[in-house]
Protein backbone atom coordinates (compact mmCIF):
# COMPACT_ATOMS: atom_id res chain seq x y z
CA UNK A 1 0.00 0.00 0.00
CA UNK A 2 1.23 3.38 -0.55
CA UNK A 3 2.23 5.44 2.23
CA UNK A 4 -0.22 8.40 2.90
CA UNK A 5 2.73 10.88 3.07
CA UNK A 6 4.44 9.75 0.34
CA UNK A 7 0.95 10.13 -1.59
CA UNK A 8 0.69 13.57 -0.18
CA UNK A 9 4.44 14.73 -1.22
CA UNK A 10 3.50 13.88 -4.65
CA UNK A 11 0.74 15.47 -4.84
CA UNK A 12 2.39 18.71 -3.54
CA UNK A 13 5.21 18.19 -5.69
CA UNK A 14 2.54 17.86 -8.80
CA UNK A 15 0.73 21.27 -7.63
CA UNK A 16 4.48 23.28 -7.78
CA UNK A 17 5.02 22.07 -11.49
CA UNK A 18 2.09 23.33 -12.59
CA UNK A 19 2.12 26.61 -14.29
CA UNK A 20 -0.14 29.65 -12.85
CA UNK A 21 -3.10 29.85 -15.23
CA UNK A 22 -3.89 33.05 -17.15
CA UNK A 23 -6.58 35.10 -15.33
CA UNK A 24 -9.61 34.50 -18.18
CA UNK A 25 -8.73 31.26 -17.62
CA UNK A 26 -9.51 30.93 -13.94
CA UNK A 27 -13.13 29.78 -13.27
CA UNK A 28 -13.75 32.77 -10.54
CA UNK A 29 -13.17 35.16 -13.08
CA UNK A 30 -15.17 33.53 -15.83
CA UNK A 31 -18.47 33.15 -13.10
CA UNK A 32 -17.85 36.81 -12.71
CA UNK A 33 -17.59 38.01 -16.48
CA UNK A 34 -21.47 36.06 -16.66
CA UNK A 35 -22.64 37.36 -13.79
CA UNK A 36 -22.45 40.86 -15.15
CA UNK A 37 -23.34 39.90 -18.56
CA UNK A 38 -26.32 38.24 -16.58
CA UNK A 39 -27.32 41.54 -15.24
CA UNK A 40 -27.13 43.38 -18.36
CA UNK A 41 -29.12 40.72 -20.28
CA UNK A 42 -31.59 41.01 -17.78
CA UNK A 43 -32.07 44.69 -18.04
CA UNK A 44 -32.35 45.47 -21.56
CA UNK A 45 -33.66 41.89 -22.81
CA UNK A 46 -36.03 41.04 -19.38
CA UNK A 47 -38.18 38.92 -21.61
CA UNK A 48 -35.77 36.99 -23.13
CA UNK A 49 -33.85 36.66 -19.67
CA UNK A 50 -36.39 34.71 -18.37
CA UNK A 51 -35.93 32.19 -20.92
CA UNK A 52 -32.18 31.55 -20.08
CA UNK A 53 -33.75 29.87 -16.56
CA UNK A 54 -33.17 26.49 -18.17
CA UNK A 55 -29.21 27.13 -18.52
CA UNK A 56 -29.19 27.35 -14.59
CA UNK A 57 -31.23 24.40 -14.18
CA UNK A 58 -29.17 22.37 -16.25
CA UNK A 59 -26.63 23.21 -14.05
CA UNK A 60 -28.01 23.06 -11.03
CA UNK A 61 -29.56 18.87 -12.23
CA UNK A 62 -26.16 17.75 -12.97
CA UNK A 63 -24.46 18.88 -9.81
CA UNK A 64 -27.31 17.32 -7.70
CA UNK A 65 -27.08 14.32 -9.54
CA UNK A 66 -23.44 13.90 -8.23
CA UNK A 67 -24.09 15.20 -4.65
CA UNK A 68 -25.69 12.27 -2.67
CA UNK A 69 -23.08 9.03 -4.31
CA UNK A 70 -20.16 11.56 -3.34
CA UNK A 71 -21.38 12.22 0.47
CA UNK A 72 -21.94 8.21 0.81
CA UNK A 73 -18.70 7.58 -0.40
CA UNK A 74 -16.94 10.39 1.55
CA UNK A 75 -18.19 9.55 5.01
CA UNK A 76 -17.97 5.57 4.51
CA UNK A 77 -14.32 5.77 3.47
CA UNK A 78 -13.80 8.28 6.26
CA UNK A 79 -15.10 6.06 8.80
CA UNK A 80 -13.71 2.61 7.62
CA UNK A 81 -10.18 3.52 6.85
CA UNK A 82 -9.60 5.38 10.27
CA UNK A 83 -11.39 2.50 12.75
CA UNK A 84 -12.34 4.93 15.56
CA UNK A 85 -15.94 5.16 16.03
CA UNK A 86 -15.78 7.14 19.18
CA UNK A 87 -14.02 9.69 17.21
CA UNK A 88 -16.60 9.17 15.01
CA UNK A 89 -18.83 10.17 17.62
CA UNK A 90 -16.94 12.90 19.22
CA UNK A 91 -16.81 14.71 15.62
CA UNK A 92 -20.72 14.47 15.11
CA UNK A 93 -21.87 15.80 18.86
CA UNK A 94 -19.21 18.73 18.62
CA UNK A 95 -20.63 19.62 15.43
CA UNK A 96 -24.13 19.29 16.44
CA UNK A 97 -23.66 21.56 19.59
CA UNK A 98 -22.18 23.69 17.28
CA UNK A 99 -24.55 24.67 15.07
CA UNK A 100 -27.12 24.51 17.30
CA UNK A 101 -25.38 27.46 18.94
CA UNK A 102 -24.50 29.25 16.12
CA UNK A 103 -27.64 29.24 14.43
CA UNK A 104 -29.81 30.48 17.41
CA UNK A 105 -26.53 33.39 17.29
CA UNK A 106 -28.22 34.39 13.82
CA UNK A 107 -31.96 34.39 14.61
CA UNK A 108 -31.17 36.40 17.43
CA UNK A 109 -28.62 38.90 15.27
CA UNK A 110 -31.57 38.93 12.28
CA UNK A 111 -34.01 40.17 15.24
CA UNK A 112 -31.47 42.71 16.00
CA UNK A 113 -30.52 43.84 12.85
CA UNK A 114 -34.33 44.17 11.36
CA UNK A 115 -34.81 46.29 14.64
CA UNK A 116 -31.82 48.44 14.04
CA UNK A 117 -32.56 48.85 10.39
CA UNK A 118 -36.13 49.18 10.76
CA UNK A 119 -37.09 47.26 8.26
CA UNK A 120 -40.96 47.26 6.84
CA UNK A 121 -41.38 50.94 8.36
CA UNK A 122 -43.45 53.11 6.21
CA UNK A 123 -44.12 49.85 3.79
CA UNK A 124 -47.43 49.25 2.32
CA UNK A 125 -47.65 45.99 1.58
CA UNK A 126 -50.82 44.79 -1.42
CA UNK A 127 -51.27 42.00 -2.95
CA UNK A 128 -49.94 43.19 -6.43
CA UNK A 129 -46.97 41.23 -6.18
CA UNK A 130 -48.45 37.97 -5.51
CA UNK A 131 -47.43 35.60 -8.41
CA UNK A 132 -48.41 31.84 -9.62
CA UNK A 133 -45.09 30.39 -8.70
CA UNK A 134 -44.89 32.41 -4.87
CA UNK A 135 -48.87 31.00 -4.34
CA UNK A 136 -47.96 27.59 -5.17
CA UNK A 137 -44.46 27.99 -2.75
CA UNK A 138 -47.03 29.08 -0.06
CA UNK A 139 -49.20 26.38 0.14
CA UNK A 140 -46.81 23.70 -0.07
CA UNK A 141 -45.46 25.32 3.26
CA UNK A 142 -48.77 24.23 5.12
CA UNK A 143 -46.97 20.88 4.98
CA UNK A 144 -43.69 22.25 6.13
CA UNK A 145 -44.20 22.35 9.78
CA UNK A 146 -43.29 19.18 11.28
CA UNK A 147 -42.88 17.70 15.04
CA UNK A 148 -39.44 16.84 16.17
CA UNK A 149 -40.55 13.18 16.38
CA UNK A 150 -41.19 13.35 12.60
CA UNK A 151 -37.82 15.15 11.69
CA UNK A 152 -36.45 12.67 13.89
CA UNK A 153 -37.86 9.72 11.59
CA UNK A 154 -37.54 10.92 8.45
CA UNK A 155 -33.60 11.16 9.23
CA UNK A 156 -34.05 7.23 8.83
CA UNK A 157 -34.57 5.82 5.14
CA UNK A 158 -36.76 2.98 4.80
CA UNK A 159 -35.46 2.27 1.27
CA UNK A 160 -31.87 2.40 0.02
CA UNK A 161 -32.20 3.76 -2.98
CA UNK A 162 -35.03 5.98 -1.84
CA UNK A 163 -32.62 8.33 -0.01
CA UNK A 164 -30.68 8.76 -3.15
CA UNK A 165 -32.88 8.81 -5.59
CA UNK A 166 -34.87 11.50 -3.36
CA UNK A 167 -31.87 13.56 -2.72
CA UNK A 168 -32.23 13.56 1.09
CA UNK A 169 -28.53 14.52 2.46
CA UNK A 170 -29.25 13.26 5.62
CA UNK A 171 -31.15 9.89 5.23
CA UNK A 172 -27.45 9.47 2.54
CA UNK A 173 -25.57 10.35 5.22
CA UNK A 174 -27.04 7.47 7.89
CA UNK A 175 -26.65 5.30 5.29
CA UNK A 176 -23.36 6.24 5.09
CA UNK A 177 -22.42 6.39 8.69
CA UNK A 178 -23.99 2.47 9.02
CA UNK A 179 -22.13 1.67 5.59
CA UNK A 180 -18.77 2.99 7.10
CA UNK A 181 -19.07 0.76 10.33
CA UNK A 182 -19.71 -2.07 8.39
CA UNK A 183 -16.49 -1.87 6.48
CA UNK A 184 -15.00 -1.86 10.02
CA UNK A 185 -16.18 -4.99 11.02
CA UNK A 186 -14.50 -7.06 7.96
CA UNK A 187 -11.63 -8.41 8.44
CA UNK A 188 -8.93 -6.38 7.45
CA UNK A 189 -7.96 -8.36 3.59
CA UNK A 190 -11.82 -7.87 2.85
CA UNK A 191 -11.32 -4.04 4.00
CA UNK A 192 -8.49 -3.08 1.80
CA UNK A 193 -10.50 -4.42 -0.87
CA UNK A 194 -13.63 -2.27 -0.49
CA UNK A 195 -11.43 0.61 0.48
CA UNK A 196 -9.72 0.38 -2.36
CA UNK A 197 -12.89 -0.26 -4.69
CA UNK A 198 -14.83 3.13 -3.51
CA UNK A 199 -12.07 4.67 -3.72
CA UNK A 200 -11.37 4.48 -7.38
CA UNK A 201 -15.02 5.09 -7.48
CA UNK A 202 -15.14 8.32 -5.38
CA UNK A 203 -12.38 9.51 -7.57
CA UNK A 204 -14.17 9.02 -10.98
CA UNK A 205 -17.17 10.80 -8.79
CA UNK A 206 -14.50 13.90 -8.83
CA UNK A 207 -13.83 13.71 -12.59
CA UNK A 208 -17.15 14.07 -13.50
CA UNK A 209 -17.98 16.98 -11.16
CA UNK A 210 -14.56 18.50 -13.32
CA UNK A 211 -16.31 18.12 -15.92
CA UNK A 212 -19.92 20.16 -14.90
CA UNK A 213 -17.99 22.61 -13.47
CA UNK A 214 -16.67 23.63 -16.99
CA UNK A 215 -20.68 24.13 -17.09
CA UNK A 216 -20.60 26.95 -14.61
CA UNK A 217 -20.12 30.38 -16.31
CA UNK A 218 -23.10 29.21 -18.71
CA UNK A 219 -25.46 27.89 -15.50
CA UNK A 220 -24.44 31.17 -13.60
CA UNK A 221 -25.04 33.83 -16.57
CA UNK A 222 -28.60 31.70 -17.54
CA UNK A 223 -29.46 31.91 -13.29
CA UNK A 224 -28.70 35.58 -13.33
CA UNK A 225 -30.22 36.87 -16.51
CA UNK A 226 -33.40 35.11 -15.08
CA UNK A 227 -33.37 36.82 -11.55
CA UNK A 228 -33.05 40.43 -13.05
CA UNK A 229 -35.21 39.61 -16.12
CA UNK A 230 -37.96 37.71 -14.16
CA UNK A 231 -38.86 40.75 -10.77
CA UNK A 232 -38.47 43.74 -12.83
CA UNK A 233 -37.12 47.14 -11.73
CA UNK A 234 -40.50 48.48 -10.01
CA UNK A 235 -40.36 45.60 -7.72
CA UNK A 236 -36.58 45.98 -7.02
CA UNK A 237 -36.96 49.72 -5.98
CA UNK A 238 -40.07 49.14 -4.17
CA UNK A 239 -38.30 46.61 -1.66
CA UNK A 240 -34.61 47.74 -2.51
CA UNK A 241 -34.20 49.12 1.23
CA UNK A 242 -35.07 45.36 2.44
CA UNK A 243 -32.20 43.83 0.10
CA UNK A 244 -29.83 46.34 1.06
CA UNK A 245 -30.42 46.29 4.83
CA UNK A 246 -30.24 42.54 4.62
CA UNK A 247 -27.02 42.28 2.84
CA UNK A 248 -25.25 44.63 5.11
CA UNK A 249 -26.49 42.60 8.30
CA UNK A 250 -25.37 39.24 6.68
CA UNK A 251 -21.61 40.63 5.95
CA UNK A 252 -21.62 42.48 9.71
CA UNK A 253 -22.62 38.58 10.74
CA UNK A 254 -19.64 37.08 8.58
CA UNK A 255 -17.82 40.09 10.22
CA UNK A 256 -18.32 39.84 13.84
CA UNK A 257 -19.83 36.71 14.47
CA UNK A 258 -18.13 34.32 12.46
CA UNK A 259 -15.09 36.90 12.75
CA UNK A 260 -15.43 36.38 16.36
CA UNK A 261 -16.00 32.59 16.26
CA UNK A 262 -12.40 32.58 14.39
CA UNK A 263 -10.62 34.82 16.69
CA UNK A 264 -11.31 32.44 19.76
CA UNK A 265 -10.29 29.27 17.60
CA UNK A 266 -7.35 31.17 16.52
CA UNK A 267 -8.31 31.26 13.03
CA UNK A 268 -8.18 33.26 9.84
CA UNK A 269 -11.58 34.22 8.58
CA UNK A 270 -10.66 35.74 5.48
CA UNK A 271 -7.95 32.90 4.87
CA UNK A 272 -11.21 31.15 4.68
CA UNK A 273 -12.97 32.92 2.46
CA UNK A 274 -10.00 33.38 0.04
CA UNK A 275 -9.76 29.62 0.16
CA UNK A 276 -12.82 29.07 -0.99
CA UNK A 277 -13.46 32.12 -3.02
CA UNK A 278 -14.08 30.58 -6.45
CA UNK A 279 -17.16 28.50 -4.62
CA UNK A 280 -18.27 31.33 -2.77
CA UNK A 281 -18.62 32.81 -6.36
CA UNK A 282 -20.82 30.32 -8.03
CA UNK A 283 -23.13 30.03 -5.18
CA UNK A 284 -23.85 33.87 -5.44
CA UNK A 285 -24.28 33.69 -8.70
CA UNK A 286 -26.80 30.14 -8.90
CA UNK A 287 -28.67 30.86 -5.55
CA UNK A 288 -27.82 27.49 -4.55
CA UNK A 289 -25.08 26.04 -1.80
CA UNK A 290 -25.90 22.82 -2.83
CA UNK A 291 -24.14 23.25 -6.25
CA UNK A 292 -20.50 23.49 -4.45
CA UNK A 293 -20.94 20.65 -2.12
CA UNK A 294 -18.90 18.07 -3.95
CA UNK A 295 -16.17 20.76 -4.14
CA UNK A 296 -16.00 21.39 -1.16
CA UNK A 297 -15.77 17.68 -0.01
CA UNK A 298 -12.63 17.77 -2.44
CA UNK A 299 -11.01 20.54 -1.57
CA UNK A 300 -11.59 21.33 2.01
CA UNK A 301 -9.37 18.11 3.61
CA UNK A 302 -6.34 20.50 1.35
CA UNK A 303 -7.21 23.08 3.58
CA UNK A 304 -5.78 20.65 6.21
CA UNK A 305 -9.20 18.88 7.39
CA UNK A 306 -9.31 14.90 8.02
CA UNK A 307 -11.90 13.54 4.99
CA UNK A 308 -13.66 12.46 7.73
CA UNK A 309 -14.24 15.30 9.76
CA UNK A 310 -15.36 16.78 6.16
CA UNK A 311 -17.62 14.52 4.93
CA UNK A 312 -19.42 14.22 8.45
CA UNK A 313 -19.85 18.05 9.35
CA UNK A 314 -20.33 19.38 6.22
CA UNK A 315 -23.37 17.56 4.90
CA UNK A 316 -24.49 17.74 8.07
CA UNK A 317 -23.94 21.31 7.89
CA UNK A 318 -26.40 21.82 5.24
CA UNK A 319 -29.31 20.90 7.24
CA UNK A 320 -28.27 21.92 10.58
CA UNK A 321 -26.08 25.31 9.83
CA UNK A 322 -28.00 27.70 7.71
CA UNK A 323 -26.64 31.12 9.26
CA UNK A 324 -28.27 32.88 6.27
CA UNK A 325 -31.78 31.32 6.32
CA UNK A 326 -32.05 31.91 9.82
CA UNK A 327 -31.07 35.45 9.79
CA UNK A 328 -33.96 36.02 6.24
CA UNK A 329 -36.15 34.19 8.48
CA UNK A 330 -35.86 36.48 11.39
CA UNK A 331 -35.53 39.71 9.48
CA UNK A 332 -38.22 38.56 7.60
CA UNK A 333 -40.39 38.45 10.95
CA UNK A 334 -39.34 41.99 11.86
CA UNK A 335 -40.47 43.11 8.15
CA UNK A 336 -43.74 41.93 8.21
CA UNK A 337 -44.17 42.95 12.03
CA UNK A 338 -43.15 46.82 11.03
CA UNK A 339 -45.34 46.72 7.55
CA UNK A 340 -48.46 45.78 9.35
CA UNK A 341 -47.94 47.69 12.60
CA UNK A 342 -48.12 44.42 14.70
CA UNK A 343 -45.70 44.77 17.60
CA UNK A 344 -44.28 41.34 18.89
CA UNK A 345 -43.81 41.20 22.60
CA UNK A 346 -40.86 39.14 24.16
CA UNK A 347 -42.40 36.10 24.59
CA UNK A 348 -43.57 35.86 21.22
CA UNK A 349 -40.23 36.50 19.72
CA UNK A 350 -38.87 34.07 22.05
CA UNK A 351 -41.68 31.60 20.94
CA UNK A 352 -40.73 32.04 17.13
CA UNK A 353 -37.17 31.68 17.56
CA UNK A 354 -37.91 28.01 18.91
CA UNK A 355 -40.21 27.37 15.98
CA UNK A 356 -37.36 28.78 13.51
CA UNK A 357 -34.69 26.33 15.08
CA UNK A 358 -37.05 23.79 14.40
CA UNK A 359 -38.80 25.00 11.00
CA UNK A 360 -35.05 25.93 9.58
CA UNK A 361 -33.58 22.59 9.51
CA UNK A 362 -35.61 21.65 6.29
CA UNK A 363 -34.51 24.14 4.59
CA UNK A 364 -31.74 22.09 2.58
CA UNK A 365 -34.33 19.41 1.65
CA UNK A 366 -37.60 21.48 0.61
CA UNK A 367 -38.62 22.76 -2.68
CA UNK A 368 -38.40 26.37 -2.58
CA UNK A 369 -35.69 26.50 -0.19
CA UNK A 370 -35.63 29.52 2.59
CA UNK A 371 -39.01 30.74 1.35
CA UNK A 372 -40.97 27.82 1.75
CA UNK A 373 -40.14 27.13 5.39
CA UNK A 374 -40.41 31.20 6.13
CA UNK A 375 -43.67 30.86 4.99
CA UNK A 376 -44.29 27.59 7.30
CA UNK A 377 -43.20 29.42 10.31
CA UNK A 378 -45.33 32.35 9.73
CA UNK A 379 -48.50 30.06 9.15
CA UNK A 380 -47.41 28.27 11.98
CA UNK A 381 -47.38 31.18 14.42
CA UNK A 382 -50.61 32.64 13.68
CA UNK A 383 -49.60 36.16 14.16
CA UNK A 384 -48.57 37.87 10.98
CA UNK A 385 -50.51 38.04 8.01
CA UNK A 386 -49.28 35.38 5.51
CA UNK A 387 -49.99 37.67 2.38
CA UNK A 388 -46.52 39.62 3.10
CA UNK A 389 -44.70 36.20 2.40
CA UNK A 390 -46.01 36.56 -0.71
CA UNK A 391 -45.11 40.27 -1.72
CA UNK A 392 -41.35 39.49 -0.35
CA UNK A 393 -40.95 36.83 -3.11
CA UNK A 394 -40.49 39.45 -5.37
CA UNK A 395 -36.95 40.00 -4.16
CA UNK A 396 -36.49 36.81 -2.86
CA UNK A 397 -33.70 35.28 -5.74
CA UNK A 398 -31.63 38.51 -4.52
CA UNK A 399 -31.57 37.74 -1.14
CA UNK A 400 -31.80 33.89 -1.62
CA UNK A 401 -28.21 34.38 -3.44
CA UNK A 402 -27.06 36.16 -0.53
CA UNK A 403 -28.02 33.88 2.38
CA UNK A 404 -26.92 30.88 -0.17
CA UNK A 405 -23.30 32.14 0.38
CA UNK A 406 -23.30 32.72 3.95
CA UNK A 407 -24.20 29.49 4.82
CA UNK A 408 -21.57 28.26 2.76
CA UNK A 409 -18.91 31.26 4.88
CA UNK A 410 -20.66 29.34 8.05
CA UNK A 411 -20.04 25.75 7.30
CA UNK A 412 -16.51 26.09 6.11
CA UNK A 413 -16.20 27.84 8.97
CA UNK A 414 -17.87 25.16 11.20
CA UNK A 415 -16.17 22.20 9.74
CA UNK A 416 -12.69 23.81 10.19
CA UNK A 417 -13.49 25.02 14.04
CA UNK A 418 -14.80 21.22 14.86
CA UNK A 419 -12.41 19.72 13.10
CA UNK A 420 -9.50 22.12 15.00
CA UNK A 421 -11.26 21.04 18.64
CA UNK A 422 -11.19 17.64 17.62
CA UNK A 423 -7.63 17.31 16.65
CA UNK A 424 -8.86 16.77 13.43
CA UNK A 425 -7.13 19.65 11.48
CA UNK A 426 -3.36 20.38 10.47
CA UNK A 427 -2.91 23.43 9.85
CA UNK A 428 0.97 22.96 8.73
CA UNK A 429 -0.54 21.38 5.30
CA UNK A 430 -2.38 23.90 4.09
CA UNK A 431 0.80 26.01 4.80
CA UNK A 432 2.86 23.82 2.95
CA UNK A 433 0.95 24.23 -0.20
CA UNK A 434 0.90 27.87 0.11
CA UNK A 435 4.93 27.45 0.49
CA UNK A 436 5.02 25.70 -2.49
CA UNK A 437 2.66 27.96 -4.94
Amino acid sequence: MINNSQTMGQDTELLTLQPKKALWKGLGFQIVVSMILGILVGFIWPEFATSLKILGDIFLRLIKSAVAPLIFLTVALGIGSTGDIKQVGKVGLTALIYFEIVSTIAILFGFGMGELFSVGSGTVLTNGAVNAQATSLIQASHAAPQSFGQFFLGIFPDSFVGAFSSNNLLQVLVLALMFGFGILLLKTKEREVVENALNFVAKAFFKFIHVIMLLAPIGTFGAIAYAVGSNGVDMLLKLTYLVLAFYATLLLFIGVVLGSICAMFKLNLFNIIQFIKDELYITFGTASSESVLPRLLEKLPTYGITKRTVGLVLPTGYAFNLDGTSIYMSMGVIFLANAYGVSLSMEQLLGILLIMLLTSKGAATVSGGAFVVFAATITTTGILPLEGVAVMFGVYRFMSMALATTNIIGNAVATVVVAKINGEYDPTLRARLEAEE
